[in-house]
């Protein structure tokens, strides 16, 4: 069912909403596609639009935050394994093909504070990271009921992606200067984009993308939020708030329990995809943190790999009447694993739909991603 962005808002604001919402955030890992098809699955069953998830329809804001430059990709060897090639920031990558969707780095560009300043104007502020024409459209889209998102780059991820965990993990500690120069460089940006398009636009929802943890828990701690992150994340989120943005969503795997409270405190409002297998779990979240926190997502991935008996009792905890009193969209914990049989999938959403009240699924519906 498609959702209009009031009412989406309403829900993860723990305002007054008609019914649960119940969704798939990101779609099949890749593999399971021919899994599914070699169990009989129909077309619309692969594109999950004959499941009837609720959705909303997002656009986004017109403005570039992020990279704006760089280099040009070029592919260096394709194999039926593999692809090794040089990417936009001229790191050389790897993808695996049958197991992966995003490629790892092999290297990084940014070492130190010269390194830094050679690429640093992709990040700088311009003109041209916005587009107007877009922002109108996308004005026209919101009074249509869509969603409008903006999007930041993450003050860990985007670190991370230029220096590679350990890089960035040491950068704290050895290079603050240096750490300090990129975190005022986006904050600048991400202001001054987001800034000038929120005078024409009432933006819905801000979003940032930062997998900053593992299942030990995540690769920096309170003190770093407080002086690093939190004031790039308050600068944008208190200008955005003050101008009607009521979302601000982020998403990280692995188990972020020890800095949810730091991240409460940086604005944060909404955390997906909460990640059971690794220590995170949404029932207890909303116990310690009630309307203070909305989720998406939640529901343990790995269980539709086992039998129904433990794929109800997962939902029956998950999906329980406390947690059905607003601010959550139901959803597996990310992309639906391989090795998930087909009929088991099917058991899942009927189950799901059968606790939640919801209709009996009517397989004409459709899927949209709800990662934002």
């Amino acid at each position: 069912m498609r959702w209009h962005r009031e009412e989406y808002i309403e829900l993860m604001t723990f305002g007054n909403t008609d019914r649960p919402m119940f969704v798939e955030l990101f779609g099949l890992l890749v593999g399971l596609e021919n899994e599914w098809r070699s169990q009989g699955a129909s077309d619309d069953e692969i594109a999950l639009a004959a499941f009837d998830f609720d959705y909303v329809d997002q656009v986004g804001c017109g403005g570039n935050t992020g990279q704006l430059g760089g280099f040009t990709p070029r592919v260096l060897e394709n194999t039926p394994e593999y692809i090794i090639k040089t990417d936009y920031l001229g790191r050389k990558t790897k993808l695996y093909k049958k197991s992966a969707t995003i490629a790892l780095p092999l290297d990084y560009p940014v070492k130190d504070m010269d390194s830094w300043l050679k690429i640093k104007s992709w990040f700088e502020f311009k003109e041209e990271r916005i587009d107007w024409d877009q922002v109108e459209a996308s004005k026209k889209a919101q009074a249509k009921g869509a969603l409008v998102v903006a999007s930041m780059p993450g003050g860990f991820d985007l670190p991370r992606q230029l220096m590679g965990e350990e890089g960035v993990c040491y950068c704290y500690y050895d290079q603050p200067e240096l750490m300090h120069d990129i975190l005022n460089t986006i904050s600048d940006t991400a202001f001054k984009v987001l800034d000038r398009i929120s005078d024409k636009l009432v933006i819905d929802n801000l979003t940032v993308h930062e997998d900053m943890a593992g299942k030990s828990g995540p690769l920096i701690g309170p003190c770093q939020i407080e002086e690093y992150i939190k004031p790039y994340y308050r600068k944008i989120w208190e200008m955005l708030s003050s101008k009607g943005t009521k979302l601000f969503s982020q998403d990280s795997d692995g188990n972020m329990n020890p800095v949810i409270h730091s991240f409460l405190e940086c604005g944060v409002n909404i955390m997906f995809p909460l990640e059971p297998a690794a220590g995170m779990d949404m029932v207890e979240l909303r116990k310690k943190y009630g309307t203070k926190l909305a989720f998406k997502g939640g529901i343990d991935k790995h269980v539709l790999r086992m039998d129904k008996e433990a794929i109800r009792k997962e939902l029956e905890y998950k999906l329980q009447p406390l947690m059905q009193q607003g601010g959550i969209a139901f959803g597996l914990d990310h992309r639906i694993p391989n090795g998930t049989p087909i009929e088991n999938y099917r058991y899942y959403v009927d189950t799901a739909r059968e606790i939640l009240g919801l209709p009996a699924r009517s397989k004409k519906g459709c899927w949209k991603p709800m990662a934002f």
